[in-house]
């Protein structure tokens, strides 16, 4: 299994299920076009609606809430930081200890 970058966590099984019953353009979709959307197998969309599995990768989960037509923070949150670290300028770094 490869490590997942950037993977988001599913807020909700069932919020899926629903979601995938009445999109954003009112129709439903099956779970073979959502994952083709998502450029995953459909096992993985296939668990995420049972609870086997919460996580997908960024660009995964993004392509499901934006074919859902919901917010990516609706269906999804992060694992980690969504913004890198600031950079401390070189002249503070040498002086803090």
């Amino acid at each position: 299994m490869r490590p997942q970058h950037n993977a988001m966590v599913l807020v909700s099984a069932d919020l899926l299920v629903q979601l995938m019953e009445r999109t954003g353009d009112g129709r439903s979709v099956s779970v073979r076009e959502l994952a083709r959307v998502a450029g995953c197998h459909p096992s993985k969309i296939g668990h995420l609606r049972t609870g086997e599995r919460e996580t997908a990768e960024q660009d995964e989960a993004a392509a499901i809430a934006r074919r859902l037509g919901v917010d990516l923070l609706v269906l999804w949150k992060p694992t980690g930081r969504t913004i890198q670290a600031p950079i401390e300028p070189k002249h503070l770094a040498a002086v803090a200890v």
